[in-house]
C-alpha cells in the first residue's frame, strides 16, 4: 500500500512539476525573446487535468480534503463513524462513475489534436484517467480499512510523519471507533 501511495504522489508531483516549468519557461521566452511557445496553455491546461485527478486520488485516501460538516461534529462516535463509511461509500460510487467516464472519454478521443503542434489529446487523457481510476481503487480501500478500523489518524501519521494537532480533517478519527 505505501508503494501505491508513494507511486501516487510522486506522479502527482511530476505533472506539478511539468506545469511549473512549462509555464515559466514561456514567461521567460515570452519575455526575453518575444514569442511563445507553441500551445503552451493548452499543454499546461491537460497536465493540469492530469494533476488534479492524481491530487484527487491522494485527497480521498488521506482524507485532506476540506471538510465541514457541523452534524458530524456534534454526533457520538458510533455516529461519526457510520456518516464517515456513508461518505466514503458515496465518494466511491461517484469516483468509480467518474473513473468510467475518464476511460469512455479517453478512448473515443480518436484524433483529436492540440491546436499549434498537433500533440495527440491521448497523450493527456490517459494519463488522468488512471489518476481517477487510482482515485477509485484508493477510495475503496479507504472504505474497506475504515469500516475494519484500520484506518486511523495514527496510522496515517506514522506512515507521513505529520503532527496530529494541525490535523485539518475530522473524518479519519471516527473510523477508529
Amino acid at each position: 500500500m505505501k508503494r501505491l501511495l508513494a507511486a501516487t504522489e510522486v506522479t502527482a508531483a511530476i505533472f506539478l512539476l511539468l506545469i511549473a516549468l512549462l509555464t515559466a519557461s514561456n514567461v521567460f521566452v515570452r519575455y526575453v525573446f518575444n514569442f511563445q511557445i507553441p500551445d503552451w496553455f493548452d499543454g499546461a491546461s491537460m497536465i493540469q487535468a492530469v494533476t488534479l485527478s492524481w491530487g484527487f486520488a491522494l485527497a480521498t485516501y488521506y482524507c485532506s480534503h476540506i471538510c465541514v460538516d457541523v452534524f458530524w461534529e456534534f454526533s457520538n462516535v458510533r455516529s461519526k463513524r457510520r456518516i464517515d463509511l456513508i461518505a466514503t461509500f458515496v465518494t466511491l460510487v461517484f469516483s468509480i462513475a467518474m473513473a468510467w467516464m475518464m476511460w469512455v472519454k479517453s478512448l473515443g478521443v480518436g484524433g483529436q489534436t492540440t491546436m499549434d503542434l498537433l500533440i495527440p489529446l491521448d497523450w493527456f487523457f490517459i494519463p488522468a484517467s488512471f489518476g481517477m481510476s487510482v482515485g477509485a481503487v484508493l477510495c475503496a480501500v479507504r472504505l474497506l480499512r475504515c469500516g475494519a478500523g484500520k484506518l486511523t489518524i495514527w496510522h496515517l501519521r506514522k506512515y507521513l510523519k505529520w503532527n496530529v494537532s494541525s490535523w485539518s480533517c475530522w473524518a479519519l478519527p471516527a473510523c477508529s471507533a
